[in-house]
């Protein structure tokens, strides 16, 4: 008797049930989390719905007819985050190490397919040794259509790579071409090559640490945003990010409904000392920042790479933002050649999917030196600058000390393109310190000089009295207005409220040419 449509059914769903549990049971032994495990400890409860779960790859040589497993070595989907729909894939390294086939390829493709026309972000949960040597070009022309729809869905929609396993050649530039990259600590690798490989070419003994791991790459390389300690702490850092996200471009980010009575923040947080008296003393930017945002919640970005600037989210009066700022406390807050690429590559972020920038300052300027000069600090300080320049959301600048030289210009400068500039009392506004201008304006008349220290106290005074000061600036037009900072918020609410909806038209081209 032929099998009714209800039996095969029942049949072919237990097949599924009985290969995935094997596949879950064999992690499980290693105590390691299955891919589709992963997916439901990242979404909401329930929320997951799974497609191309029958999926089998076409591939006949190499033995591979007796290699196969429903999925193809990729679970696929969507659910739900906070109750926002997120599209998500991921690799399933129990079949051929999460390695990329035709069919692998084809399920990633049709998700972000579906994430681009419904306008949702796309999550992908990594571990995979690359492409499938056993497909030949079919694979690597599968990484090539995840690549292209990669760049395709960059700036429409959010995407956001986490890495829970060793990740090698294909399966790390797809992630290098989304927005963040999430590592955790111990357990994710990220490299072109393997250590037997690196070895082999350079004689270089290099262990899996070192060559790619969470903290060489969140650290040193820049490659990772974010490292976590373990999967969950990898997850809720997701979950974290996208509460700062909008869905897609053409929405703003999920403001809240802010209750400013009940911010604790505005009973009197005293900011107005945490700036030291002596300008060449340093303090923590973070106690700044802090104090201005709700609840003291800074959600930053790239925390370990290039600590003289600080980048993250937050919210003012329930509104994100995109905050870039000047850390005193590490290199007295230069900009050199990582901060440079690492706010380029975060207001960059920010103006692709509206969400206003503020910027702290206070900088002495770009970092000389000779290793800075060969490995291009003007064209990487370029970076930062033609991300401000090209940047047509809500920008607003604070100068709480330092703003010197070029780097005035950079740091969100009127003159290229922020809204609304704010000064503290403290702010010094010049082409270089009065010391070091004093120096040179009047060298010759300090080597004549019978008491050149006198001499020099009164040039700098006088110096930082014409110069060196908000109010010549402010003057000049180039300073909107001159608080305390205690009076920032309150300011800022006000100007976030009256321009978050700035529209700018810019001139019809194709794109422009970042000095990449």
């Amino acid at each position: 008797m032929t099998d009714s449509p209800y039996d095969r059914f029942d049949k072919r769903t237990k097949i599924l049930a009985e290969e995935r549990q094997k596949s879950i049971s064999s992690r499980q032994a290693k105590q390691q989390n299955h891919a589709y495990q992963r997916v439901v400890n990242l979404l909401d409860e329930n929320s997951f719905v799974e497609s191309g779960q029958n999926v089998l790859h076409q591939c006949k040589n190499f033995g591979m007819e007796d290699k196969k497993i429903h999925g193809d070595g990729v679970i696929t989907g969507f659910g739900k985050i906070d109750d926002r729909v997120v599209y998500v894939f991921s690799h399933d390294a129990t079949f051929l190490g999460g390695s990329l086939g035709e069919a692998f390829a084809r399920k990633v493709i049709n998700i972000m397919n579906l994430a681009s026309q419904n306008g949702y972000p796309v999550i992908g949960l990594n571990e995979s040794s690359g492409a499938r040597i056993q497909e030949g070009v079919s694979s690597l022309a599968g990484y090539a259509d995840i690549f292209y729809k990669n760049v395709q869905l960059s700036g429409v929609v959010p995407q956001i790579s986490i890495i829970l396993g060793a990740c090698a050649g294909g399966a790390v530039y797809s992630p290098a071409l989304t927005d963040f990259i999430i590592m955790v600590d111990k357990h994710s690798h990220m490299f072109i090559t393997g250590p037997d490989v690196v070895k082999a070419v350079t004689g270089e003994d290099v262990s899996f640490e070192d060559l790619g791991g969470a903290l060489m790459h969140n650290q040193i390389s820049g490659v990772a945003q974010l490292i976590a300690q373990d999967e969950e702490e990898a997850f809720l850092l997701c979950q974290q990010l996208l509460s700062y996200l909008p869905s897609n471009n053409l929405e703003l980010p999920p403001n809240i409904e802010a209750n400013l009575d009940a911010d604790p923040l505005l009973a009197g947080k005293d900011i107005d000392s945490i700036i030291p008296n002596d300008p060449n003393k340093s303090y923590d930017m973070h106690e700044i920042i802090k104090a201005i945002v709700d609840f003291e919640e800074l959600f930053e970005i790239s925390p370990h790479f290039a600590l003289n600037l600080i980048t993250g989210f937050a919210r003012i009066g329930g509104y994100v933002v995109g905050i870039v700022a000047n850390q005193p406390n590490h290199l007295a807050g230069v900009l050199d050649i990582n901060a440079s690429i690492k706010g380029a590559r975060f207001i960059r972020f920010c103006d692709a999917f509206n969400i206003p920038i503020l910027t702290f300052v206070d900088v002495p300027g770009y970092l000389p030196g000779l290793d800075q000069e060969k490995n291009g600090i003007i064209r990487h300080g370029a970076k930062l600058l033609y991300a401000y320049c090209e940047a047509t959301v809500p920008k607003m600048t604070v100068i709480t000390r330092k703003a010197y030289g070029g780097a005035f210009d950079v740091m969100g400068s009127k003159n290229i393109g922020a809204d609304f500039n704010i000064a503290w009392p403290y702010a010094e506004i010049a082409v270089m310190g009065a010391n070091g201008a004093i120096s040179i304006l009047y060298r010759k008349e300090l080597s004549n000089s019978n008491d050149p220290d006198a001499l020099k106290a009164k040039l700098v005074d006088d110096y930082q009295n014409c110069f060196s000061n908000p109010y010549v600036a402010s003057e000049l037009g180039f300073i909107d207005t001159i608080v305390k900072p205690s009076q920032t918020r309150d300011l800022l609410i006000k100007i976030l409220l009256s321009n978050y909806s700035k529209r700018s038209d810019t001139p019809k081209r194709k794109h422009g040419n970042i000095p990449l």
